[in-house]
């Protein structure tokens, strides 16, 4: 009996999604990391429906604050292997499954 009633409990259980930002791996200093995780929710709120447009946002962005040679990947359900530059690396989620991956690469 008790089966059953873990069962239904399983089954009534609603996935939880996370709306603030989680940081999954970074090794950007913590100000400069700060800034790139609220520029990465601003362009994912302003371009909720676009993950094309968010990126190049971020992208334009970063290219303007520090320099040349940053990219961007913005969506859901992907995997990533890239070289990058010592402390130029961010990989976090915003709004449960928006992965945002943001590195530099010269």
């Amino acid at each position: 009996m008790a089966d059953d009633g873990e069962a239904k409990k399983e089954e009534g259980e609603k996935k939880v999604v996370h709306t603030y930002p989680l940081c999954r791996q970074s090794d950007m200093p913590e100000e400069m990391r700060g800034e790139v995780m609220e520029l990465c929710v601003t362009a994912c709120e302003k371009y909720s429906t676009n993950n094309e447009s968010a990126a190049r946002m971020i992208k334009e962005t970063m290219d303007k604050k520090y320099g040349p040679a940053w990219h961007t990947v913005v969506g859901e359900a992907f995997g990533f292997e890239v070289s990058h530059e010592c402390k130029n690396l961010l990989y976090m989620f915003f709004g449960g499954n928006m992965g945002i991956c943001v590195w530099k690469c010269s």
